[in-house]
């Protein structure tokens, strides 16, 4: 499926217990109530293959393969933009993603994969047309963790993970947000920055 619509396509990204879903859901709580026809989804999605890899690679005894894991939310992804997403841009919706495929390329990333190879395997992705990095430091975030919920929640994957998604920052693709302030300090920032984006694409 094609994007047709002129809606707006927005990811939020950051390590695993740094705000994101709640700053995500906030976001969208807010756009709507200044009356953005506004969409809420998440990665993995929803879909069969999203609800596989919870099960299996995020909740599993042991981290699978990289290499699986990479080609299970890649296909995932296609799904979720197949289905999900650009049904809601054609419809002129604002879409706002928690996760996308700049997760792929942080916890993939961090795990060895070549980041080029990761890419390629999600090109026929669209790409968002704002991915902002809610940072903060993977010391905090694995003591808000405990006790663990994902395979991925350890200090070192953590770290490893931060360093992939400043990569990005740096690169100017995410606009990095400092997620050790108050809740709604972080929210406030994200309104802005997200309005500010809107005002220039309309």
């Amino acid at each position: 499926m094609k994007r047709k619509g002129k809606g707006v396509f927005i990811c939020v990204e950051g390590l695993d217990g740094c705000g994101k879903t709640t700053q995500t859901k906030l976001l969208v709580r807010r756009l709507g109530k200044k009356g953005y026809n506004v969409t809420y989804t998440a990665e993995p999605s929803c879909g069969e293959i999203g609800k596989f890899i919870k099960k299996y690679c995020l909740h599993g005894k042991k981290r699978v393969s990289s290499i699986v894991e990479a080609l299970l939310f890649a296909a995932d992804r296609y799904e979720h933009v197949d289905n999900e997403i650009i049904p809601a841009l054609n419809e002129g919706r604002l879409v706002v993603s928690d996760r996308y495929v700049y997760s792929s390329l942080a916890y993939q990333g961090a795990a060895g994969l070549d980041l080029k190879w990761i890419e390629k395997i999600n090109e026929h992705a669209m790409r968002p047309d704002l991915a902002i990095f809610v940072d903060v430091e993977p010391e905090v975030v694995i003591h808000r963790l405990k006790p663990k919920k994902s395979v991925m929640e350890n200090l070192e994957t953590q770290r490893k993970v931060r360093e992939v998604y400043m990569k990005f920052v740096e690169k100017g693709e995410l606009v990095k947000i400092d997620g050790n302030r108050p809740k709604k300090e972080v929210a406030d920032d994200i309104l802005t920055i997200v309005l500010r984006f809107l005002e220039k694409a309309s």
